[in-house]
C-alpha cells in the first residue's frame, strides 16, 4: 500500500502541476480540515497500514469513533440521513488536531483523504454549507461546477484527482486477494479498530468470511453499509 501511495502522490502532483499552469485553482489549504467530518470507506489493507502506526491513545479514540459510526448506521433511515448525522453529530476523525487544522496520521492517511479537493471555495464542503444556500446561489453554484472543467459537473470536488487513486483500490483489492482470498471493505475508522482483534484477524488470514463477519458482530462491529466482505 506504500507503493500505492507513493505511485498517487506522483501522479496527482503532476496533474495538479499542469492544472496550476493553465490557471485553475485549488481551494484546500493547510489547516482547513471541512472534509474531516465526511464518512470515508476504505480497504482493510490501508486500515492496517493506519492502524499500525497509531499510538495507544490514538486507538482508543478510533474505537470510541467506530461505536459511535455504527450507532448511526443503527439508527439512521437511510443513505443521506446516516451521511448528514454523521457529520454533525459523529462528528471530525479522532486523528484530526483541530487546533492546528492537521492530520496527526497524515502519511498514512487512506486514499479518500488523499484524493479529497476541491475546485470551488472551501465553504462548500462545510457540513450544512449546501443546504444553506440559496436558489440564486444553487444556480451559481450549478453553473460554475458545470463550467469548471476539473470537476465532474454535478459537484466541487476535482474528479480527475479522484480516478488518479483507482490504482491505489485496484492495489488494495490485488494485496487482499492475494493474502487472504477475500476483500474486505468499509468505515475507516470500524475497520481500523477490527484489525486490533485478534479473532477477527485469525478470521481474515484465514479465508473465513463468516467466522470474520462472527466475530465482527460479537463486538459490535458490524453493519452490512458499513463492513463489506467479499469472498
Amino acid at each position: 500500500m506504500a507503493l500505492a501511495y507513493a505511485g498517487y502522490a506522483q501522479r496527482s502532483a503532476a496533474w495538479l502541476e499542469g492544472y496550476a499552469r493553465a490557471g485553475g485553482a485549488v481551494h484546500c489549504r493547510s489547516g482547513c480540515f471541512h472534509c474531516c467530518n465526511l464518512p470515508i470507506q476504505v480497504s482493510l489493507a490501508e486500515a492496517l497500514l493506519t492502524a499500525a502506526a497509531l499510538s495507544t491513545a490514538q486507538m482508543q479514540s478510533m474505537r470510541r469513533r467506530a461505536a459511535r459510526v455504527i450507532q448511526n448506521a443503527k439508527s439512521a433511515s437511510d443513505w443521506n440521513e446516516y451521511f448528514q448525522t454523521h457529520r454533525a453529530k459523529v462528528g471530525y476523525c479522532p486523528l484530526l488536531d483541530v487546533e492546528s487544522g492537521a492530520c496527526t496520521a497524515y502519511e498514512v492517511r487512506p486514499a479518500r483523504c488523499r484524493d479529497t479537493f476541491s475546485a470551488l471555495s472551501s465553504k462548500f464542503c462545510e457540513a450544512g454549507g449546501m443546504e444553506r444556500l440559496t436558489r440564486a446561489e444553487r444556480v451559481a453554484y450549478n453553473r460554475e461546477v458545470k463550467e469548471n472543467p476539473a470537476t465532474d459537473g454535478v459537484s466541487h470536488y476535482i474528479a480527475p484527482l479522484e480516478e488518479l487513486g483507482e490504482p491505489i483500490w485496484e492495489a488494495a483489492s490485488d494485496a487482499m486477494r492475494s493474502a487472504w482470498g477475500l476483500e474486505i471493505w468499509g468505515d475507516f475508522w470500524v475497520l481500523t479498530t477490527l484489525t486490533q482483534d485478534a479473532a477477527f484477524m485469525a478470521a481474515v488470514r484465514s479465508g473465513a468470511a463468516a467466522q470474520a463477519t462472527r466475530r465482527a458482530k460479537a463486538l459490535g462491529l458490524w453493519h452490512l453499509e458499513i463492513v463489506r466482505i467479499e469472498e
